[in-house]
């Protein structure tokens, strides 16, 4: 029996165990994307295609498994790229299908012809055309492998048209078996490389734990909870990786965090990268000499960085983090940090009456961490965070904790802006049964808030707040080029595509709107409340960049 080989891709993909893809229809892509559909696979089709790549990756960090994207050939292919840049930067498992201009008139001129497999190969981990039509499965197969080997991230799988409509007989595709959830590698830490992690430790007066997103995908959140409180050390994470240990726990003091990381000694660095974010782990963002451990699953990562490292170990974050806990029993470790952390405790908690006043000003216009504070009040305990902009950003950053792992999202080391509602339907679709809150600058909102009419009519109740402070950034001196954008009411954008909406301008307003448009999401409507702030109000931030103003 023959079969069309686009019908090939919904079964592949089902068989990969999707349930959920985002997508922008068009040709040659029509009849793989309706093969989904027929699979039972849940076909979410967005506005523009770069925020289709930006909800895989939502999808991903909240599933720890690969989240899926499709797009048209050419432009519509091309458009992912935004979306999956951002993903290899922040290391997540996005799959992307594209369609491409017919095998058969290469090098003619086609319709939408462009050699798109060079276009992806610098913004994914692996790309690859299909030739074969009866290699449609094997190759989405690999393609999900390759995803999460090691170090996750996106790869792309180029679908030409003519390739698509051809027919084959059902009885010569080979179907491989797709790798089971758990099959991931987890490679052990050398028993003499934990032993020499251990001895450090017991040599240090004040070590602390760095981690990121590797927790996530390793699935490592228990594991590094454990060894935390197995050696009594304080944690730290990137702002993605927020959650992995509840913000709140006896052993996190984030108001310290420069003092810790400035004075330690020690700094184990797991799942996570040396980079800007945490100062590429030199001076003066550290002590010169402080020494560092570094556990990663990519044998590039663990040994690499400016930093003294003194130990680097190629292993799955979750073995080796039980690995360490193992060799720490019946010893008294955390006793040995008693004082320095109740240093950092007590810096701590200083600094949060300090903190609250600033975040319960009643100035108007409204100053950014004052909607920080009402939005952190109002929040569930397991809420999904996502925050995208640049004040906003840093000021949530600042104010707002976080409980659960993967449940804070942000536009990551690549600092992409317009991520954040995409991020918020892309979680909403990987966790429908959590309360997803976007806050959103304006400047990011506009670059993909046509993605409300997606949520809309997805069905996908999230909370959308934005800080509507005028435009780019803030601008305390009013001389940055091209800032202004205007007060815009997206409120009234957002009713006329559905949404309730609210806007508000009063700080003691603000909860209650929350309120209205928390009933409003209950009901299954998306909701959007737009807050007017102190455009001169500007975060307070270590500088990324040596050009900075």
């Amino acid at each position: 029996m023959k079969i069309k080989a686009h019908d090939l891709v919904g079964r592949a993909l089902r068989r990969q165990g999707v349930d959920t893809a985002f997508f922008l229809m068009g040709g040659p892509m029509l009849g793989a994307m309706a093969s989904c559909i027929a699979e039972g696979i849940r076909m979410i089709d967005v506005r523009h295609e770069q925020a289709a790549a930006f909800m895989a990756q939502a999808y991903a960090r909240l599933r720890a498994r690969p989240g899926v994207c499709m797009a048209a050939s050419g432009p519509g292919a091309i458009n992912l790229t935004t979306g999956l840049a951002n993903a290899l930067v922040d290391c997540a498992p996005v799959v992307a299908l594209g369609g491409a201009s017919p095998i058969a008139s290469l090098g003619r001129g086609a319709f939408q012809e462009i050699d798109q497999i060079a276009i992806m190969r610098p913004v994914t981990k692996w790309a690859e055309r299909v030739y074969d039509p009866k290699r449609i499965p094997e190759l989405i197969d690999v393609a999900f492998r390759q995803a999460m080997a090691g170090k996750p991230g996106p790869v792309y799988l180029d679908l030409p048209g003519d390739v698509l409509h051809m027919e084959v007989e059902e009885d010569d595709i080979a179907w491989p078996a797709p790798a089971a959830p758990d099959a991931v590698a987890r490679p052990a830490a050398p028993p003499a490389a934990i032993a020499r992690a251990v001895a450090l430790l017991q040599e240090a007066e004040r070590p602390i734990v760095i981690t990121g997103s590797g927790i996530l995908y390793s699935q490592a959140s228990r594991a590094l909870q454990e060894f935390v409180e197995a050696a009594g050390v304080p944690f730290y994470t990137t702002p993605q990786g927020r959650g992995v240990v509840p913000d709140d726990h006896e052993y996190s003091y984030p108001r310290m965090r420069s003092t810790a990381l400035r004075e330690a000694d020690l700094v184990f660095v797991v799942g996570t990268r040396l980079n800007y974010v945490i100062g590429h782990g030199r001076p003066p963002r550290f002590s010169p000499n402080a020494r560092f451990v570094r556990i990663d699953i990519d044998p590039a990562e663990a040994n690499a960085g400016g930093a003294n490292i003194v130990l680097g170990i190629c292993a799955d974050a979750r073995t080796a983090l039980e690995q360490l806990t193992e060799a720490l029993r019946g010893r008294n470790t955390p006793a040995r940090f008693a004082d320095w952390r109740g240093r950092l405790a007590r810096g701590d908690r200083e600094r949060i009456a300090a903190n609250e006043e600033k975040l319960s000003t009643g100035q108007t216009p409204i100053h950014p961490l004052r909607l920080c504070k009402e939005v952190r009040d109002f929040m569930d305990r397991d809420a999904i965070l996502v925050v995208d902009g640049q004040e906003i950003l840093n000021f949530g950053r600042q104010s707002i904790n976080t409980f659960l792992p993967g449940h804070r999202l942000n536009s990551g080391p690549f600092g992409t802006m317009g991520v954040g509602l995409p991020f918020g339907v892309g979680a909403k679709a990987a966790r429908p049964e959590a309360q997803v809150i976007v806050l959103h600058g304006d400047g990011s909102f506009g670059l993909n808030a046509m993605e409300l009419d997606t949520a809309v009519r997805h069905k996908l109740p999230i909370l959308v707040v934005i800080s509507l402070n005028g435009g780019w950034t803030a601008d305390p001196a009013g001389n940055k080029p091209g800032r202004n954008l205007g007060y815009t009411r997206y409120d009234r954008m957002a009713e006329a595509l559905g949404c309730h909406a609210e806007y508000v301008e009063d700080p003691e307003a603000i909860r209650p709107a929350l309120e209205r448009a928390r009933r409003a999401v209950a009901e299954g409507r998306v909701a959007l409340v737009n807050v007017v702030t102190d455009g001169k109000a500007r975060a307070q931030t270590a500088d990324f960049t040596a050009y900075t103003t």
